[in-house]
């Protein structure tokens, strides 16, 4: 799995770059629209205790993302049932905290996430949230298909069966059946969702019908949604698209997106949203048995993680709060996407994010990062 944890349509095709228009120059002075900047020393600096409410926009679009947003993979009975009552709580608390940006796809649950996102959304101010959602992967009814999707990660009864399709019908397709299960009559964020062994088809047919309905104003921003570098860096250095939902590799235990990936961001406005910050879970709680990328996490990962923690609670802070704010420090990271599926989940979650963290703190992952031979770590609150 990759992303897991991990409006309206004005934005028309005027005032945009082509994708043979764009160049590297288009991300001056764009960026950094909260404030944030690289310090001296060429090392990100966070925002202090950024508030989930607080939105950011993606890219040179009018969508936009609170900084802390809602993966709903959990309501579409990842893992385990979650019940229509349960999703709706723990909806319902994320909004009463401030999240306004929620993230789903069809993959979720068979279309089980997206049919309760809608239907918790459909008697709120459209303007007030942004909805992403993902094509790629059509579900096709089933009706044969005995027991359950557990082998694909979701306790929901085996009704579709997924057909990957990247093709530009597909898109389209794919699209008006999300619009469908929500509710909606529109999305603002749409992403490829893991087009892993697909890329040439994406590149070729899916990017330029999602491109298309960002300038029929169908869309607002478009992207990608994947847990590797390579093919992102590819969209974001090849085309003109908008944010880059980037999971489990940009977090205190993996930085291989600062490689290639958030330096061709940075340099192209492109925004990346931070999905995967715990790993899967092993940065959320480290201990035997952990999983790190959906697997057992390797002893020597688990040592590493045991080590953070111990940073952590020496400067009185949870290795979660940490490890959920810590892409923010990156100029081209807009927000973080976690993954809830309890309403105490939702409260946690925007209790860590908001938390004040100490300057100290992040000066001494500093220097554990410099010992792994990494990349910088947040400094300020």
């Amino acid at each position: 799995m990759s992303a897991e944890e991990v409006a309206a349509g004005e934005q028309a095709a005027g005032g945009r770059a082509t994708g043979e228009q764009a160049t590297d120059e288009r991300a001056t002075g764009e960026q950094a629209t909260d404030g944030r900047a690289a310090d001296p020393t060429g090392l990100p600096r966070a925002p202090l205790a950024p508030a989930p409410l607080t939105r950011v926009p993606l890219g040179r679009t009018t969508a936009w993302t609170t900084r802390l947003a809602f993966g709903a993979a959990g309501i579409g009975n990842l893992y385990s049932t979650v019940t229509d009552e349960d999703a709706n709580r723990t909806l319902a608390t994320a909004w009463d905290r401030g999240i306004r940006s929620f993230d789903t796809a069809p993959h979720y649950g068979l279309g089980l996430s997206e049919r309760r996102l809608g239907a918790f959304l459909q008697d709120r101010p459209r303007d007030t949230y942004t909805v992403s959602t993902k094509v790629g992967r059509l579900l096709v009814p089933d009706p044969g298909a005995p027991g359950d999707d557990l082998a694909h990660g979701f306790a929901v009864p085996a009704a579709y069966r997924r057909v990957w399709d990247f093709g530009a019908d597909g898109v389209r397709r794919g699209l008006e059946a999300s619009l469908e299960r929500l509710g909606l009559d529109r999305v603002d964020i749409v992403y490829l969702h893991d087009p892993d062994d697909h890329a040439d088809q994406a590149l070729r047919e899916a990017y330029p019908a999602l491109e298309r309905l960002r300038a029929e104003g169908v869309v607002r921003a478009i992207g990608v949604g994947m847990n590797q570098t390579a093919i992102p860096t590819r969209f974001v250095t090849e085309t003109d698209l908008d944010v880059v939902l980037l999971a489990g590799r940009y977090t205190l235990l993996d930085r291989s997106g600062l490689a290639e990936l958030l330096p061709a961001a940075q340099r192209r406005g492109v925004s990346i949203v931070a999905g995967g910050v715990f790993n899967s879970g092993l940065l959320a709680d480290p201990r035997p048995g952990a999983t790190y990328d959906y697997a057992a996490a390797p002893p020597e990962t688990l040592a590493r993680a045991l080590r953070l923690r111990e940073i952590c609670e020496r400067h009185g802070v949870p290795l979660r709060a940490a490890a959920a704010r810590f892409p923010l420090g990156h100029p081209a990271v807009a927000g973080v996407l976690l993954g809830l599926r309890g309403a105490a989940e939702a409260a946690d979650a925007a209790d860590m994010l908001a938390r004040e963290i100490p300057e100290a703190l992040w000066e001494e992952l500093r220097r554990e990062h410099d010992i792994h031979g990494s990349g910088p770590a947040p400094v300020g609150g």
